[in-house]
């Protein structure tokens, strides 16, 4: 019997040792086969389940109501004072991964924010904690006014959560760029995965309000993820390099992203909707189907009257010259009075002369002309505006310089209203023919207040660094605009402003005096021939400028779309479409087949 007992207490004795032996010798055998970065890591893993025990007895306790419970025990430091981050007590461990998250967000701002102070070499990270009182200062519970007031702030910032999050993506890839090249160890897989879940979970989402609950669930992980990398790769000098380089590019990319959009815009502005080309392509083949008799504008006798009112726009643009001359006409109290003279290319004589041919004002009197049937323009003039070197065809279109040539093209006429084509008439313009001129040859609106968003400088689009610009015209003279003009063609004639017109071209082909487009020669041309007009005869900027104000336009007599954003494309401003979408019949047939809506 006592043999037994020896032999029980022997086996027993053994196995304790067993079981308290096998552990050490566990353990001191993975530390020895680990790498330093991985021997830190499993530390910090045991020391996260010894103190994760703590939290899960405290949430196993039933909290019945919130009466007589008292917040954390907060421990405040000062200035000077020092905390080891490798924490000893459980009490004291703010870095609970699971149930400690308000805890560690405190901890990590402070580890950022004293990141700087880390020396590369350190193998202890000793940080410092400034002002941490107000952070962790103890409110009570708000009142209900208190509490609205709260919640209509964050409805405010409704996107605070999500730059947060871009945040901490950013952080992870600064982390990642950091890390050795080929490198695997545990952090790099962890910090890899927790980013690329936080982002699948995040998507395209740029407000609070849609974001899941899920990616707010893998908000944690990532931040804890991240306190441990601030741990390993702790040589900042190296981090903040890799973060300036990392600024550097972002820069980069965005400035060519700028790049790239704005040549797609002006791309998209000197090309044809396709709908806008189906329909010319329509009205081309009605034209040339119509017998030629058919083919004459009503009441001719009035083109050439003196006595009426003439109104003239250059255009290759359907829907766009019928706009401005419906809008004209069904603005005026006397459409009788109404001749209306639309100037375009061959390419386009025929859709535009059946389109008025089709939708005809029996009242107003409305005239197409070809400028390629005129004699009026030089023979090699496409030849020399091509030397303007210009990539934008319209600068150096025909129609943007025919123009210069009003009193040739209209040699019967004194007087009249010269429109671009992207311009909406919206009162009645009968008051401009009774303005005195004072002996002008242009009236326009300036464009030389500072403030404004039509401004402009002479200085902008002419080159006064030539010596003959400079000795002949003065920077600081007023600029005016283009759009919607009244021209005194009498005065033009007599002053032999079209020679001088030639004359200054000719000169810009041999040198760059001026910026392409008919504006710059046209402040040369006029130079102290135009007359100002008040600035609600023509308000501008509808094509370039978000912030116009709508009072401004609904009282101008004339709105104009000057800029690449124009009101028939897709890059328009949406906001004032609908002052030009009112004068485009939508229901017409031959636009319902070309798919053009409003």
């Amino acid at each position: 019997m006592n043999q037994i007992r020896r032999w029980q207490r022997i086996l027993f004795l053994s196995l304790l040792s067993i079981s308290v032996l096998a552990p050490l010798v566990f353990v001191s055998n993975r530390l020895k086969t680990i790498t330093p970065v991985g021997r830190r890591e499993f530390i910090e893993e045991l020391s996260n389940f010894r103190y994760r025990t703590n939290d899960l007895r405290l949430n196993a306790v039933e909290h019945e109501d919130g009466q007589g419970l008292k917040g954390p025990r907060l421990i405040l430091y000062k200035d000077g004072e020092e905390f080891n981050s490798s924490v000893k007590d459980g009490k004291e461990k703010t870095t609970n991964i699971d149930g400690n998250n308000h805890k560690y967000r405190e901890a990590k701002v402070l580890i950022d924010s004293q990141q700087t102070t880390l020396s590369s070499d350190s193998k202890d990270q000793n940080l410092k904690v400034n002002q941490l009182a107000n952070k962790t200062e103890f409110k009570p519970p708000l009142s209900k006014g208190e509490k609205s007031t709260k919640v209509h702030q964050s409805d405010r910032a409704t996107d605070m959560k999500i730059k947060e999050i871009r945040d901490k993506i950013i952080q992870a890839k600064a982390y990642l760029n950091f890390a050795p090249p080929g490198s695997n160890s545990q952090i790099v897989k962890e910090l890899r995965t927790r980013m690329r879940e936080l982002e699948r979970a995040v998507g395209d989402v740029t407000k609070d309000k849609d974001l899941s609950k899920g990616a707010l669930r893998r908000l944690k992980p990532l931040e804890a993820t991240l306190y441990k990398a601030s741990r390993v790769f702790n040589n900042c000098p190296a981090i903040a390099t890799k973060l300036r380089a990392m600024n550097y590019n972002t820069e980069e990319l965005v400035q060519a992203q700028k790049n790239q959009a704005s040549f797609l815009m002006h791309l998209a502005a000197r090309t044809t909707p396709k709908g806008q080309h189906c329909l010319s392509m329509r009205l081309t083949s009605e034209y040339f189907a119509l017998d030629p008799e058919k083919r004459q504008m009503p009441n001719q006798e009035k083109f050439n009257d003196p006595s009426l009112n003439h109104y003239v726009v250059f255009s290759d643009n359907v829907l766009a010259s019928a706009v401005v001359a419906n809008s004209t006409i069904s603005s005026s109290k006397e459409p009788e009075k109404i001749v209306f003279h639309v100037v375009t290319d061959s390419l386009n004589y025929p859709a535009i002369s059946m389109w008025f041919l089709l939708n005809i004002q029996s009242v107003a009197a409305i005239q197409i002309l070809n400028i390629d049937d005129m004699d009026v323009l030089p023979s090699d003039y496409d030849q020399l505006l091509m030397k303007q070197n210009s990539n934008d065809p319209r600068f150096i279109s025909t129609l943007n310089h025919a123009r210069f040539y009003l009193p040739d093209i209209f040699p019967g006429l004194n007087k009249m209203v010269l429109f671009d084509h992207d311009v909406v008439v919206q009162r009645d313009l009968s008051r401009l023919w009774s303005i005195d001129m004072k002996g002008k040859v242009v009236g326009a609106v300036e464009t030389c207040k500072e403030g404004e968003p039509s401004f402009h400088l002479m200085s902008t689009f002419i080159n006064f660094s030539d010596a003959w610009v400079s000795g002949k015209f003065s920077p600081k003279a007023c600029t005016w605009a283009f759009g919607m003009n009244l021209v005194d063609l009498e005065e033009w004639r007599r002053r032999k402003l079209t020679s001088t017109y030639i004359k200054y071209f000719n000169m810009g082909t041999k040198r760059p005096l001026w910026k392409a487009g008919s504006l710059p020669i046209g402040w040369l041309t006029f130079y102290r021939q135009t007359i100002p007009l008040d600035k609600r005869w023509h308000v501008m900027g509808l094509g370039r400028e978000l912030g116009i104000k709508t009072v401004d336009i609904e009282q101008a007599a004339v709105i104009h779309y000057d800029g690449i954003m124009k009101p028939w494309l897709d890059i328009g401003i949406e906001k004032y479409k609908r002052y030009w979408n009112r004068h485009v019949p939508y229901y017409h047939s031959y636009l319902q087949q070309c798919n053009i809506h409003a």
